[in-house]
This record gives structure tokens, C-alpha cells and sequence, in this order.
């Protein structure tokens, strides 16, 4: 019997070293497979890695060279600095002669415009637009005077002479205040001044002048001791003299852009004629009309070409007589 044990347990112990070694052989084989798998996707990421840096690098020599086609052979023989070196450049003057400045970078020019509207705070030309007609306005209508307002600070940050803006009325429960928020990126920066206050409460009664198509008095230059007021009012249905009659409530003075002046009716198939601009139209007009001291560039330019009139030329006769004026 011993030798019957002896046996049996011989073979259970070759049994046990068999398995384990089968064990062995196994874990082997899948940490082979495993490290094959691993090896794979990372030669699969490196080479994707190798593909987006030659991509980038390439995409670099294009758009070197594209500056280096635009700027002409000064930007193509600069150094490895990492600013741009400063270009000449000429520009006309207002007078018709030229003068030399230089190309400023972006960053530059950013903080020129800064440097510009903050001075504009101080001693620029003031411009109010009276925002208390907005509960007349559908949605559609305070969505079209947000964008209104969005182009009317473009053209004031573009230009060499930009006004002082003041935004009145306008308050931050507003859906119009909560449409700029929405649709104007950076309204919330600004550079001008956005107040609950009314016009009369910001400035005196005789320094007002509010602009109104259905004014008598034109306006014949612009005075930097006045405030020149748009309504800001945005209306399809049409209704009459909204922006006279809040003038009259704020017993200011009045005057109209001079339209009748410089400007002749042009027939159309509709036969139709208005003198009715956007807010932003006007103040372009009066923009340009700083820049050049000419009505007639200024309407020429910016009045719209589908209102149905034309500036007329120096020697037409067929303009009406001249209406009282307003300095």
C-alpha cells in the first residue's frame, strides 16, 4: 500500500507542475499579444504626431510666404525678431496732399483706437441717443435698433475723430440692454457712457439739439459745445413725427439733417421718396461731415440710395429754397 501512495502521489505532484507551467505558457502568450497591441498604436500615434507637425510646418511656409507676397520685399528680409519691423505707408490727407505713417501692428492699433475713444470722452464732439421710445417697439424692432447701435459704435471706433457716445435710458432689465448683451460681442466693454438717466438728466435743456427729419430749422455745422440727440427708434408701421414730439416733451431745439439743400428727388418706379435714415446712417453723415466739412460728401456717401434721392450738382436749379438754419 505504501508504495501505491507513493506513487499516487508522485503523479498528483507532476500534475501540479504541468498546470502551473500551462499557467506560465498562457500568461505569456497574451502579455506577447498585449505588447504587440500597444507597440502597434503607438507606431499608429507617432506617425499621426509626425503627419500634423509637417502639416503645421507647412501651412506656416504658405502663410509666410502670402504675407511675404501682400507686403512686398521689405517683410521677406526680416530677421528672426519676433515683432514686425515698422513699414512706411502713405495716406492721403484731407487737404489732397500725403503724408507718411507708420504700419502699426495689430496690438498697436488696438491701443491706438483705445487711446483715441478715451481722449473722445474727455473732449470729444457729444452724441446722446435717447433710448425712452423702446416700449413702442416690437421685438423685431429693438433686435434691428441693437444692430443699429452695433454699427454706430463700429464706424466711432474706425474713425480718426471719434464722438463722446452716450447711450441714455437704457436700462439693464431692458430687453433692447439684454439684445445687445446678445447679439454685440463686447458690448459690455464699450468705451462710452450707457445710463439709466434721461437726456434732461445728463445735460442742460439749452445745450440739447435733437435731431428730427420733421424739423424746420436745419442743421448747418455741428457746435462742440451742443449735444446733438438721435431718438433711437426703430418703426415699420410708420408712425409720424415720434422723434418731433419727443422733442417737443423735452422742450429742446430741434434740426434736421439738410436733405432738401444738397439733395434733389430721383424718380422710381414706386415713386418713393424718405428722408427717414437709421440711426447709424445719420451718425455716419455726420461722421464723415466732421472729416471733410462737406455736406454734399456726406450725403453723397452714406444716404441711401433706395430713399429715392440724389445729392443734386452745383448748378441744378431745381432745388427748393433754403430753410432757416441751425449752427
Amino acid at each position: 500500500m505504501n508504495e501505491v501512495d507513493g506513487v499516487s502521489e508522485g503523479m498528483e505532484l507532476l500534475l501540479i507542475d504541468l498546470g502551473e507551467e500551462g499557467e506560465e505558457d498562457r500568461g505569456a502568450r497574451t502579455d506577447g499579444l498585449c505588447s504587440k497591441n500597444v507597440l502597434r498604436k503607438q507606431r499608429h500615434w507617432q506617425r499621426r504626431l509626425a503627419a500634423k507637425k509637417t502639416k503645421r510646418k507647412e501651412e506656416k511656409r504658405r502663410r509666410k510666404q502670402k504675407r511675404g507676397h501682400q507686403t512686398g520685399p521689405e517683410q521677406n528680409t526680416r530677421g528672426p525678431s519676433i515683432l514686425r519691423p515698422v513699414v512706411a505707408r502713405i495716406s492721403v490727407s484731407p487737404a489732397g496732399g500725403s503724408e507718411e505713417r507708420p504700419r502699426l501692428t495689430k496690438w498697436e492699433m488696438k491701443a491706438e483706437t483705445r487711446e483715441r475713444l478715451a481722449e473722445a470722452q474727455s473732449s470729444g464732439l457729444r452724441l446722446c441717443v435717447d433710448l425712452s421710445l423702446t416700449h413702442l417697439m416690437s421685438d423685431k424692432e429693438v433686435s434691428r435698433l441693437a444692430g443699429q447701435l452695433r454699427r454706430l459704435y463700429g464706424s466711432n471706433r474706425r474713425t480718426r475723430q471719434p464722438f463722446h457716445l452716450i447711450l441714455a435710458d437704457l436700462r439693464e432689465d431692458s430687453r433692447l440692454y439684454r439684445e445687445c448683451v446678445r447679439m454685440n460681442a463686447g458690448f459690455l466693454n464699450y468705451t462710452m457712457d450707457v445710463t439709466e438717466d434721461g437726456c434732461l438728466d445728463l445735460f442742460a435743456p439749452e445745450s440739447i439739439v435733437y435731431l428730427t427729419p420733421d424739423a424746420e430749422q436745419v442743421l448747418e455745422t455741428l457746435d462742440p459745445d451742443k449735444v446733438y440727440v438721435l431718438g433711437g427708434l426703430v418703426d415699420e408701421s410708420v408712425q409720424k413725427k415720434l422723434s418731433l414730439s419727443r422733442a417737443a416733451e423735452l422742450s429742446v431745439r430741434t434740426a434736421r439733417l439738410p436733405i432738401d439743400e444738397y439733395m434733389r428727388k430721383r424718380d422710381n418706379a414706386k415713386n418713393f421718396h424718405s428722408k427717414i435714415l437709421a440711426i447709424n446712417q445719420v451718425f455716419d453723415i455726420l461722421l464723415t461731415f466732421c472729416e471733410t466739412g462737406s455736406w454734399t460728401d456726406a450725403l453723397r456717401t452714406w444716404f441711401p440710395p433706395g430713399k429715392g434721392y440724389v445729392v443734386a450738382l452745383d448748378d441744378d436749379t431745381s432745388l427748393p429754397p433754403a430753410s432757416p438754419t441751425l449752427t
